[in-house]
């Protein structure tokens, strides 16, 4: 076994890899970059090296530096993690030449699995099953437009160098072929440095299967049985769970037997994923596969009770696979949910800013097993903490939420109730929308396709509601008594002394105090605000809203207080919630929801201007790759203007009325900021 290994990659997977070789007595040696100094992976391994400056290119892409790092801290080995230079076959090169173990397969199957249409070609020969489709060498525009006509719409067009959902368009008819095609090319190059595609049949509803394959040094291969990753959105991957529902022992052992056949015609070693699409009926055919440990590997260690990374490790040091084929079983259900800097509401649109508040549920941070050691059989593998910055340099994710379950049932109770309790302050996050699916009915029965979202869009998105009344006044109450307890702080040796004490006590009458707070739905709303008016009555307050019709004043009381964490009752129902104050937003955690509610402090605010308006801006820091309109162009509403690459995703800015393009700030190539304006644009 290794005495030292290096780790070149960052965040959760870094973090992962550090604590299953520090429970087998191997010292690790992190690599950062500038923006990751303060990063928890570096905190967490023995040795960190500096490698470069923020940008991936100038960092966790260079190589050489990773390689010099290895040897200049006596590392024996290199754990790629996944994505950067997990999959890079030059990089194994390198590495081997450098004297290093390269904790992957060998160069040969990479390269053999690397390219998609050589991948397929070679499958074909190995009896694995294929979706209809082109895969061949002829680039031709027109030529692949040809091809797509001949296999029918919709068509799948994939980057042959692609993974994880990058150079991937669908395709409905052959008018709008053209266009997808050079967006998944400029794609393509951008994120792989290739252009080449393949064309496929887009299958209707189809599940996306992929079965664990693990092979080692002295020709045995297994598989530890299948994961259900077909929640996506954008074709990256939402929710995965193991194992699939309604999956049949005969179908589980066909694909698991095809999964190995594919690896041994490689010459596998290490961990892999075989990706299969499967048609409802169970049919399935081969997709890819992933030569790397996948972001899902915790759903299969937690039914299958093994450690994958040290699997890893020891297959990569000589040693055969820890367990045969008849030796591994499935025990309970688990599901992983991806918890991501993120808005779902905005396109998914990825969110930078520093977790100001991050409170998670009761959880294990690392533990496995088939039944896991913590009672709430829940755990969750994190590569950041509470003050950590997501920066638009590198994958938005913050955690990886996973629960085991006795069955189905029982995980996604789990899930949902761990969700309740995530909290995170400072940026957008993905919380909601996960708890939405996983209690939503298509998720629930397991009527499960890639298209599940997209299907169920409305119950998924559902219009803004009003802030509950109970998050309004669970909100009145941490403000008051954050006044409260300042006044005391400030009274100091007079504390005791009623005139110093902000309690709203009046002689002779009650006194009301108006409190104003809104959020995205009160802004659409003639009023614009959530009038509260809260009133002393004694040791206790009336609370109402008087803009809701109907609504009556009620009593409301503080039954208890433990930091910001409030129990108060209004009126005869109990309510309990956290409130976190970032600046002039409360936010309120209650019943399972998350409500961000502006307070509005006139005094606070007094002299600001309005924004300046006729401009389109950047919705974050990126590139812009695409000018669409030209100076004084006539465009309609929805029409695409300028298309942006950021944090590894492109995204379309389009005009949102009728009207001409004033001026194009910007051309192509150009790095522009959160916020920039694009275009001058004057509506019709």
């Amino acid at each position: 076994m290794f005495k030292k290994i290096l780790i070149a990659n960052r965040g959760e997977i870094a973090c992962r890899v550090a604590a299953t070789a520090r429970r087998l007595g191997i010292k690790t040696v992190a690599v950062y970059s500038e923006a990751d100094a303060s990063a928890k992976h570096v905190a967490v391994c023995d040795e960190a090296v500096l490698i470069g400056s923020a940008a991936a290119k100038e960092s966790y892409l260079r190589g050489d530096r990773i390689i010099a790092a290895a040897q200049a801290t006596g590392a024996q080995a290199i754990h790629p993690g996944y994505g950067f230079l997990s999959e890079n076959a030059g990089f194994a090169d390198a590495c081997a030449e450098a004297g290093l173990v390269f904790i992957g397969p060998p160069a040969s199957a990479m390269r053999a699995m690397g390219s998609k249409s050589a991948a397929k070609s070679l499958m074909e020969k190995a009896g694995v099953p294929l979706v209809p489709g082109y895969h061949g060498d002829d680039q031709d525009a027109d030529f692949l437009h040809g091809q797509a006509d001949r296999i029918g719409y919709p068509v799948l067009l994939k980057a042959s160098a692609g993974g994880g959902g990058k150079g991937m368009r669908v395709v409905e008819d052959t008018a709008a072929f053209k266009d997808a095609l050079a967006s998944c090319k400029r794609e393509a190059i951008s994120s792989f440095g290739d252009d080449k595609v393949l064309a496929e049949k887009y299958l209707q509803r189809p599940r996306h299967i992929e079965i664990q394959v693990f092979a080692d040094t002295l020709g045995n291969c297994i598989h530890l049985f299948e994961r259900d990753c077909s929640v996506q959105r954008r074709h990256q991957k939402v929710l995965e769970e193991a194992p699939a529902p309604n999956m049949t022992d005969e179908r589980r052992a066909a694909m698991g037997a095809a999964a190995v056949a594919a690896a041994k015609a490689v010459g596998y070693v290490g961990a892999g994923t075989v990706e299969f699409i499967a048609n409802q009926d169970g049919s399935f055919y081969f997709m890819e596969m992933n030569t790397r440990l996948q972001v899902e590997h915790p759903v299969t260690e937690m039914i299958t009770g093994t450690d994958l990374v040290e699997w890893q490790l020891r297959v990569a040091a000589g040693e055969p696979l820890p367990k045969r084929q008849d030796e591994l079983a499935i025990h309970g259900h688990a599901i992983e949910a991806r918890i991501y800097a993120e808005n779902p509401e905005k396109g998914f649109l990825p969110s930078i800013g520093t977790l100001r508040h991050l409170e998670t549920p009761d959880a294990v941070n690392f533990e496995l097993g088939g039944v896991p050691g913590h009672p709430s059989g829940v755990r969750i593998d994190s590569g950041v903490r509470e003050g950590d910055a997501i920066s638009p340099y590198y994958d938005p994710m913050i955690a990886k939420l996973i629960v085991w379950g006795a069955d189905r049932k029982q995980a996604l109770a789990r899930m949902s109730q761990a969700l309740s309790q995530y909290r995170i302050v400072g940026l957008a996050a993905n919380i909601a929308f996960l708890k939405r699916l996983v209690e939503g009915e298509a998720f629930a029965t397991a009527d499960l396709d890639t298209g599940l979202i997209e299907r169920h869009h409305d119950t998924l998105f559902p219009p803004p509601r009003p802030a509950a009344e109970g998050a309004l006044a669970l909100a009145a109450v941490a403000l008051i008594e954050a006044e409260k307890d300042a006044s005391a702080a400030q009274s100091g040796a007079n504390a005791g002394d009623p005139w110093g004490q902000a309690l709203g006590w009046r002689m002779n009458n009650a006194y009301t105090r108006g409190l104003s707070f809104s959020d995205d739905y009160a802004a659409a709303l003639p009023a614009k605000a959530y009038d509260v008016r809260v009133t002393y009555d004694g040791a206790d307050w009336r609370f109402e809203l008087p803009a809701r019709p109907g609504h009556a004043p009620r009593a409301l009381s503080l039954m208890s207080r433990q930091g910001t964490d409030f129990s108060i009752k209004l009126g005869d129902t109990a309510v309990h919630g956290g409130v976190r104050r970032d600046g002039d937003v409360f936010h309120v955690f209650t019943g399972g929801a998350h409500y961000a509610l502006d307070y509005n402090d006139p005094m606070a605010h007094a002299g600001e201007t309005e924004a300046e308006g006729g401009r389109l801006t950047a919705p974050m820091p990126g590139k812009v790759v695409a000018v669409l309109a030209a100076k004084g162009q006539e465009v309609k509403k929805g029409d695409p203007l300028v298309i942006m690459e950021a944090m590894k995703m492109e995204h379309t800015i389009s005009a949102p009325h009728d009207g001409v393009v004033e001026d194009v700030l910007y051309a192509v190539g150009d790095q522009v900021g959160d916020g920039a304006p694009l275009l001058a644009f004057k509506a019709a």
